[in-house]
């Protein structure tokens, strides 16, 4: 099982296209087009699994940078989500060595 991201896709784009566009290299096993929770909107990028890892790095190949509806998509296997939870903060909160002080009034 290879699961295979794909961005820059025009906000109109389907499920059946893209599954349309896979299954030339191979079975399709899932498509989930990623859609913003709020709106229902799609993000613009979806993920493709496909159970053969040859048939995967063929449609990778064959696939990224091709246009659908006049947008180049970037496809590449996708990574898993890195554990570290979010935008690069320090991991502690605060700063400076001196407690704060009540203001003067």
């Amino acid at each position: 099982m290879k699961n295979i991201f794909v961005g820059n896709l025009d906000f109109a784009a389907t499920d059946s296209e893209l599954r349309s566009m896979f299954e030339r290299f191979g079975s399709v096993d899932r498509v989930n087009m990623v859609t913003d929770r709020d709106t229902g909107r799609s993000r613009g990028f979806a993920f493709v699994e496909m159970s053969d890892a040859g048939s995967a790095d063929q449609a990778i190949a064959g696939l990224n940078g091709k246009e659908l509806n006049g947008r180049a998509m970037v496809v590449n296997e996708a990574r898993p989500k890195t554990s570290s939870g979010g935008g690069g903060g320090r991991g502690f909160g605060g700063g400076g060595g001196r407690p704060r002080r009540e203001p003067r009034w």
